[in-house]
């Protein structure tokens, strides 16, 4: 970061603003105790921003600040330099200044970094100020691994054939293609994937990163190097590289800056060669708290009162990819105590949580979720976790576990909470067994979130759009405009307006009203009215509150609820 001597910094945040006289004799304290640098001992404590915090050093040492969250770096300046160059001192060219190369640095007294940099590109430069922070997250986006996919093509020369098993070993062995997939892999988790699909075309292969649940393309790869790449993939899975027409299914582990990185991969056959999707599974996700998935408190309050509970069955419903797994581990996290005997069943076990005894479903070997039940409630427990509630069997099992005395946590695919009820019974199992197991039904869909650097406000008053009119979004005979956001798209964001997800949730207790209406076979109208006159919030009442938040846009809301 730049240098500035202690007095002339306290100065500095004193005619800014940005700190109080208070403020400061507390830092300078802080400082006289630790012995580190004011600048750090501000940063450590939160009392200043870094960018506010460089911003007025690099003006008071007569350098321009940029602020890279909102800057749109030149492709063709970037490119005068490698990524090594630019990792190395972390420094990036912007733009252009007639003949010279506007380069931001955070140390712009670094002269070796400008010699060297001044020596490879053979320009004058013309230096300006970066946070390190911001530097680094612009240089991870700008230098990807387009001109490594070029080489490793160009390098590849002819097709690989899928016969020569000789010659693939030899291929996916080769250096340049294990360091690509390197990079995919560290590539995705930087820009926050789920998933990474490699999609075999006619004349390419179409590379596809899933994140905040969109899929984005993000490169072509040669034909010529398909077979390597998907080979390369079983290889890193432990699945069967001679096999091409059938499905197949592995795991593998991978080290990502420091962290361990789990993932699951499929292939698929397809008409122009096989597909593979790799689910990108962090171990942080696992260790999320509830009160940070997206409960409003009233939501939370009512699922909070069913997971307390010594028995029971409660289940988490919605599409794939709806986050149900999520919940269920924020849940056993919150339950997971040396007192307690939690056992899982999964298909697969998605992440390993210490303190609980996980069991790998595996139908292959006959290891199905009935058969794990049954183990399970000869185990001595106190809390099970069903993977997934698919067949009658395993319905029918999870109740008697419930009315036993357990607690019975588990999954199933049903649109909304009202309509779970009816859906076990569909399946077969007896209505007075659903009404006096089911303690509670969570439904969930995951909702893009605003970013919170760019988004934009609005006034929308009522009468001006009858969608939100028909939504809630106005007390009744409220006249009164409210504010809104909207995406903007940044760097940050990748200019897409989002960053990041949260759970748009409905929590359905089922009181003794609603299970003398499931034993009753009511309609699934009546049992959702019934449930919101005792307090229910709906999916889309739930997203309404977070858009008056401004945490999403209503027609984000209505593309996951409807």
């Amino acid at each position: 970061m730049i240098r500035g001597n202690q007095q002339q910094l306290a100065t500095l945040l004193l005619q800014d603003g940005l700190l109080t006289q208070d403020a400061l004799n507390y830092a300078m304290s802080k400082q006289a105790e630790t012995e580190k640098p004011l600048s750090r001992v501000l940063l450590d404590e939160g009392m200043v921003r870094e960018a506010d915090l460089v911003r007025i050093l690099a003006e008071a040492a007569g350098y321009k600040y940029v602020d890279l969250e909102d800057y749109t770096v030149d492709a063709s300046a970037a490119s005068m330099i490698g990524d090594a160059l630019a990792r190395r001192y972390n420094v990036l060219p912007l733009t252009w200044d007639g003949n010279r190369l506007v380069v931001a640095m955070a140390d712009p007294s670094d002269v070796v970094a400008i010699d060297d940099i001044r020596a490879v590109t053979g320009c004058e430069i013309s230096v300006v100020v970066a946070t390190p922070s911001h530097l680094q997250h612009a240089i991870q986006t700008q230098y990807r691994h387009d001109q490594l996919v070029k080489d490793i093509s160009d390098q590849a020369g002819e097709q690989f054939q899928v016969d020569d098993l000789s010659h693939l070993r030899e291929a996916i062995e080769d250096a340049p293609l294990v360091k690509l997939m390197n990079l995919m892999i560290s590539q995705a988790v930087t820009d926050r994937a789920s998933d990474i699909h490699f999609e075999p075309t006619e004349h390419e292969v179409r590379v596809r990163y899933r994140i905040d649940g969109v899929l984005y393309e993000v490169m072509h790869l040669r034909k010529n190097i398909q077979n390597g790449v998907t080979s390369r993939i079983k290889i890193m899975a432990d699945m069967d590289i001679a096999e091409h027409r059938l499905p197949q299914d592995g795991r593998m582990t991978a080290d990502v800056n420091g962290r361990t990185i789990d993932l699951r991969v499929v292939s698929i056959p397809t008409s122009w060669g096989e597909k593979m999707v790799m689910r990108i599974l962090d171990h942080s996700k696992a260790l999320y708290k509830l009160e940070e998935l997206g409960f409003m408190p009233d939501a939370l309050a009512r699922y909070e009162d069913s997971y307390r509970r010594s028995h029971g069955i409660i289940l988490v419903t919605g599409p794939t990819g709806s986050g149900k797994t999520t919940t269920l581990y924020a849940t056993l996290n919150v339950l997971n105590e040396d007192s307690k005997n939690i056992l899982t069943a999964e298909d697969p076990v998605e992440y390993r949580i210490p303190g609980i005894n996980q069991i790998q479903v595996n139908s292959k070997t006959g290891l199905t979720f009935p058969k794990c039940l049954k183990a399970m409630m000869r185990g001595d427990p106190d809390i099970i976790l069903v993977g997934e509630i698919r067949d009658l069997e395993t319905a029918r099992m999870a109740t008697e576990a419930s009315l036993t005395g357990h607690l019975v946590l588990s999954t199933l695919h049903t649109n909304d909470a009202a309509s779970t009820p009816l859906r076990l019974t569909e399946m077969g199992v007896e209505a007075f067994l659903v009404s006096s197991s089911l303690s509670s039904v969570v439904a969930q869909r995951l909702a893009r979130q605003l970013c919170d650097r760019c988004k934009e406000p609005f006034y929308l008053a009522p009468g001006q759009s009858r969608l939100a009119d028909q939504l809630g979004m106005f007390p009744e005979g409220s006249d009164q405009p409210i504010t809104l956001y909207r995406p903007v798209g940044c760097n940050i964001c990748s200019k897409t307006g989002f960053r990041g997800r949260m759970a748009l949730y409905e929590v359905m207790t089922v009181t003794e009203e609603i299970g003398q209406m499931i034993v009753e076979g009511s309609h699934t109208e009546d049992i959702r009215k019934m449930a919101t006159s005792q307090g229910m919030q709906t999916l889309i009442q739930c997203g309404m509150n977070h858009v008056r938040m401004g945490t999403t846009t209503v027609e984000e809301v209505l593309r996951v609820v409807s």
